[in-house]
């Protein structure tokens, strides 16, 4: 009897310390968690969540619109040129995009808003698209595009310099395609990049296809001195974050931790923790499907108020135009809303639809380019196909005409 006594004994006491060990090990996971949330999540500078009235959404908007709008995630992407690190509360916003992402073929799509889009930016003031951060933050700058534009973005993410610049090298950098005077732009821009980071740059020894270290990419994302102006500059913006996309997608664990490591404590954002793990889980099966600049029809003039200015050519047209590339939407019919601003514009600045307007279908599309001349020459060929195939089908219609004749 009190040699079972005993085995009970023994067999109790082997459950609590196998029970002791597990409870150790579930204080280790624990603690490895906490550690890891701190290390990237928990040094997000989180912000509020936006109404939709706080995100300017108009209130008119179709109902069948809006229904079609939240079968996409639609961010809005704030780079700051405020020379300093990690303040996101001031600064112009000189890099506006908006990511869209198909929740069901995981497909995203890039528009490029032009900063110095002439719009509205709040309290009825009409000014350069880049000020409405100046004016009032994030909260400002979604209400801008959504307000102008028909969107429904409540989400949007804020970066600076050293943000992009550490991103970037813990990837492992970028292999880019650059012209000469690309690379002229590089070097001239490295040491401002440098002052802000504190970094020691090399510079750029040659053109063609270079390996470009984040402040390098940096450089080359913010060029407009050369041809094309801001417009190619948006494009260079565009052809960083799609490569660094495909970096990602090719990065080893480690490499990716150390980014979002440096990323999390130098970004401003709504999103919650939760959301940012749900998206990180699908960046794999992301795919780029195509990219834009906004306004599709424009012109530019120089304004008292504002300077060197893009003028939409009828704002209205080229938000119905912007619905039916994000959304596939056609024929879309802006709201009252974006009509009145359209009709202000137009009496403001004297451009109606009847102006002539640039020709930027060279600097569109940058999906699968990996520089600007690539892009140029893959907007080229698609133009000159589209062309080809109008040709071909107003053949086809007249001869048929003259067999029915």
């Amino acid at each position: 009897m009190a040699k079972k006594r005993r085995r009970k004994k023994r067999r109790s006491g082997r459950k609590k310390i196998i029970l002791f060990v597990f409870e150790i090990l579930l204080l280790l996971i624990v603690l490895l968690v906490v550690w890891a949330y701190n290390k990237t999540l928990g040094q997000v500078k989180y912000e509020d969540a936006l109404t939709a009235s706080e995100a300017g959404i108009n209130e008119d908007i179709d109902d069948d619109a809006l229904a079609n709008m939240h079968g996409y995630l639609n961010v809005a992407l704030f780079g700051l040129d405020n020379r300093s690190n990690g303040s996101y509360n001031e600064g112009h916003s000189d890099c506006i995009m908006i990511a869209s992402l198909n929740y069901d073929t995981k497909e995203v799509q890039l528009v490029s808003v032009y900063r110095d889009t002439y719009l509205p930016i709040g309290n009825g003031k009409f000014a350069k698209a880049n000020a409405a951060y100046a004016n009032g933050g994030a909260k400002r700058a979604v209400a801008m595009l959504n307000s102008n534009l028909d969107l429904n973005i409540t989400k949007y993410v804020c970066v600076d310099w050293k943000a992009l610049v550490d991103a970037i090298d813990d990837i492992g950098g970028l292999d880019l395609e650059i012209t000469k005077a690309e690379m002229k732009e590089i070097n001239y821009l490295i040491p401002e990049v440098d002052y802000t980071t504190g970094y020691n740059t090399p510079y750029l020894e040659g053109d063609g296809m270079q390996h470009l270290d984040g402040t390098q990419a940096t450089c080359y994302a913010r060029i407009r001195s050369t041809s094309g102006d801001d417009f190619l500059r948006a494009s260079r913006q565009r052809i960083v974050l799609q490569a660094m996309l495909d970096k990602a997608k090719q990065s080893d664990l480690g490499s990716l931790t150390e980014m979002c490591k440096d990323i999390m404590s130098q970004i401003s954002t709504n999103f919650t923790a939760t959301e940012i793990l749900q998206y990180a889980s699908y960046v794999t099966k992301f795919q780029m499907k195509e990219t834009t600049g906004f306004p599709f029809e424009l012109t530019t003039m120089n304004l008292s108020s504002t300077g060197d200015t893009v003028i939409p050519i009828d704002l209205a047209q080229n938000v119905s135009k912007l619905h039916q590339f994000l959304f596939n939407e056609t024929d879309y019919q802006p709201t009252e809303t974006v009509q009145s601003v359209s009709d202000k514009i137009a009496k403001k600045t004297g451009v109606t639809s009847k102006t002539s307007a640039f020709d930027l279908s060279q600097y569109n599309d940058t999906v699968g380019s990996d520089g600007t001349e690539g892009a140029k020459k893959k907007n080229k060929d698609k133009q000159d196909a589209l062309k080809k195939s109008q040709s071909e089908s107003e053949t086809g219609s007249e001869k048929k005409s003259s067999s029915d004749d």
